[in-house]
C-alpha cells in the first residue's frame, strides 16, 4: 500500500486505515487516495478475519476533500465536461458504493476538519465519532460546486433534510458539539483520546459473532431504502441462516451454561 494510506490490523480483527497525505491535508483528489482506498476495501471485503474497519486521518485534519490545485487544472479550456463527468463516475463515486457494500462495520474516527468530500467520506461510514477539535463542512457551494461524491444522498440520511439543506446551501461549518446534537456523530472524544475510544468501540463490535454482525449491517443498509415487507423477508432469510452459524450455537451454549452455574 502507498505511503498516503496506512494500514494497521490488530489481534481483534480491527483494521485502521489512516489517510496520510499531509501536504494536501489528506485530500481525496489529485493523488492516488481514492484508488488506494478502493483497493484496500476490496482486500478487506475478501478477508474473513477482519471484523471492523476504522477510517481516520493523520495529523490534525481528517480530510480537506478536493484538492484545490487539481480544481485549477480542471477549469482549463481543454478539459471537457464529459471528461470530468467520466472522472467522477469512475473515480470518487466508486468510494461511497464500496463503503455501502462492504460487509464489515465501518467507523469514521474524525480527528479534525472534515471538509467537502471529507465530510461526505465520514458520512459513508456506518458510525462516526469525532474529536472535540473536529468540524464538518458541506462546503461545495463556496467553491461554486455541488457534492459530486454522493453527499446529497448521504448527508440527509445522517442529519435529516432540513439540516442537510442548511449545511449544503450555506457551506458553513459546524463544530463537533453541534455535529453531536444534530446526530452527525454519535459521540465526541477529547482529541488525544479519539484513537483509543474508536478502538474500544470497535472491540465492543468485534467480540460479537461476525456472521450476525455482517448480516445486521446488510439489514440496516437495506432498511434505508427498502419497504418493510421486503426487509422483513430478508430478515427471515438471514435469521434462518444465523440460527445455523457457529457463533449462534456458541452464544446459546454460553448463555445456558451461565444460567446453570447461577442456579448452583
Amino acid at each position: 500500500m502507498s505511503s498516503i494510506l496506512q494500514t494497521e490490523q490488530d489481534d481483534h480483527g480491527i483494521v485502521t486505515l489512516t489517510l496520510n497525505d499531509p501536504d494536501t491535508r489528506n485530500a481525496l483528489t489529485g493523488n492516488s487516495m481514492v484508488d488506494d482506498l478502493l483497493a484496500e476495501l476490496e482486500r478487506l471485503q475478501r478477508d474473513p478475519s477482519v471484523r471492523v474497519l476504522i477510517l481516520t486521518g493523520a495529523g490534525k485534519v481528517f480530510s480537506s476533500g478536493g484538492n484545490i490545485k487539481e480544481m485549477g487544472r480542471q477549469i482549463e479550456p481543454d478539459v471537457k465536461v464529459e471528461t470530468l463527468r467520466h472522472a467522477y463516475q469512475f473515480g470518487i463515486q466508486r468510494l461511497p458504493l464500496a463503503l455501502q457494500n462492504i460487509e464489515i462495520p465501518t467507523i469514521a474516527a474524525v480527528n479534525g476538519p472534515a471538509i467537502g468530500a471529507g465530510c461526505d467520506l465520514a458520512c459513508m461510514c456506518d458510525i462516526r465519532i469525532a474529536a472535540d477539535t473536529a468540524f464538518f463542512a458541506e462546503s461545495f457551494v463556496k467553491m461554486g460546486l455541488v457534492a459530486g461524491d454522493g453527499g446529497a444522498w448521504l448527508l440527509p440520511r445522517a442529519v435529516g433534510m432540513s439540516r442537510a439543506a442548511e449545511m449544503t446551501f450555506t457551506g458553513d461549518a459546524i463544530d463537533a458539539q453541534q455535529a453531536l446534537a444534530w446526530g452527525l456523530v454519535s459521540r465526541v472524544s477529547p482529541a488525544a483520546q479519539l484513537r483509543e475510544d474508536s478502538l474500544a468501540l470497535a472491540r465492543r463490535i468485534a467480540v460479537n459473532p461476525p456472521e450476525a454482525v455482517r448480516m445486521s449491517k446488510r439489514l440496516l443498509r437495506e432498511a434505508q431504502l427498502g419497504r418493510l415487507d421486503t426487509v422483513l423477508e430478508m430478515a427471515a432469510g438471514f435469521q434462518a441462516i444465523a440460527h445455523k452459524t457457529p457463533g449462534h450455537a456458541q452464544a446459546v451454549h454460553d448463555f445456558l451454561n451461565r444460567r446453570a452455574n447461577k442456579k448452583k
